[in-house]
């Protein structure tokens, strides 16, 4: 396409800045955006979730004199989580922001770092919750990774040894390379009890359309599904989901199968098909001290999955000026941990790489 450059043009007519970033880096990012939205507040230097890991033994039929055990039992212990930071920093020289301040801004440049830095880190939130824990010397926060397995990768989970507590144990089936209907249907099987049954399927882009070409023309339909999730797995007509809708999903027994670009950081395999009982797992979020919450929804930058998010739990530092620079730093913090109080309701299907 010609570009007209000449003095005849450059001189007499103004460019035209649009007052919005369209962002073409960032993509979805759905799991980290369903817990964030919903987070709960975390709560002392850690937070304790007492478990039933066996049955009271002294169950017994007798007749006439027998005598009963008195014999104490412990069917209870702690998981134990503690809290874990992360943060980005956003660096802008005074200089800049001098010139931003004229009549002839378009769009406010600190607002806009400050936006964009935060959707920048809430995306490398996302790709950390697909983790188990261990990155940067075991500072990240703890992710799917280490909540949904069966103690082959990660042999404890809320300082309980898996191996102790089998009942910690998540399912984790190799899939053998194939995806199947049979094979979706046992993992299901496998944590379902009743009505504690699995509310999400997450998976990559790849294995969704593997999914759906599973399923016989009259059964390929897609719902919308909220990107903020449920207090339970009836809150609406069955479904488990309230609210705005978010994302696509394609369902499987009741529960909708999400895409999540994300999901091939899974610690446990690059293409997994997770299916997760969201009534046992929360973000718990824990504000930084003295700092400021960040309001989320914003029309300065389009194109993502965070535009109209509310909520994600991140907080502001506010501006701090260096001693011996002209600028301004401040930083975005997220504190907090992913936990699961019932690892064993979650599953995984690993290996996928056709049908």
């Amino acid at each position: 396409m010609a570009v007209l450059t000449g003095n005849r043009i450059v001189t007499t007519t103004r460019y035209k800045l649009m007052p919005f970033v369209v962002d073409t880096i960032l993509n979805s990012n759905v799991f980290a955006s369903r817990m964030l939205t919903k987070a709960k507040k975390w709560s002392g230097n850690q937070m304790l979730f007492p478990i039933k890991y066996q049955k009271n033994n002294t169950f017994t039929s007798f007749s006439g004199f027998d005598q009963f055990s008195t014999s104490a039992v412990d069917t209870r212990v702690n998981m134990t989580y503690n809290p874990a930071f992360a943060q980005i920093t956003i660096p802008l020289p005074l200089d800049e922001l001098s010139v931003n301040a004229t009549e002839e801004k378009v769009m406010d440049l600190m607002a806009v770092e400050v936006k964009s830095a935060a959707q920048d880190m809430a995306d490398s939130v996302g790709t950390m919750l697909y983790g188990d824990g261990t990155g940067n010397s075991n500072k990240d926060t703890l992710g799917l990774g280490a909540l949904v397995d069966d103690g082959t990768l990660v042999a404890t989970i809320g300082g309980l040894s898996r191996s102790t507590y089998t009942t910690l144990q998540s399912t984790v089936t190799a899939s053998g390379g194939t995806l199947s209907l049979a094979k979706m249907s046992t993992l299901y099987n496998n944590i379902t009890s009743g009505s504690q049954k699995p509310s999400l399927g997450i998976t990559t882009e790849a294995i969704f359309s593997l999914y759906e070409s599973l399923l016989q023309p009259q059964e390929r339909i897609a719902k919308d599904v909220s990107m903020m999730k449920s207090e339970g797995n009836m809150a609406k007509e069955g479904t488990g989901f309230i609210g705005g809708t978010g994302f696509t999903g394609l369902f499987f027994k009741g529960f909708p199968i999400l895409a999540d670009e994300k999901a091939s950081s899974y610690s446990g395999s690059s293409t997994p098909l997770l299916f997760l009982n969201e009534d046992f797992i929360d973000w718990f979020a824990l504000p930084f001290f003295e700092t400021e919450p960040i309001k989320y929804k914003n029309a300065d930058v389009k194109g993502n999955d965070y535009s109209e998010v509310m909520g994600l739990g991140f907080s502001w530092s506010g501006w701090i000026k260096p001693a011996n620079q002209a600028a301004l730093i401040g930083h975005v913090y997220l504190g907090g941990n992913l936990i699961t109080d019932n690892p064993k309701r979650h599953g995984v299907l690993t290996g996928i790489t056709s049908v």
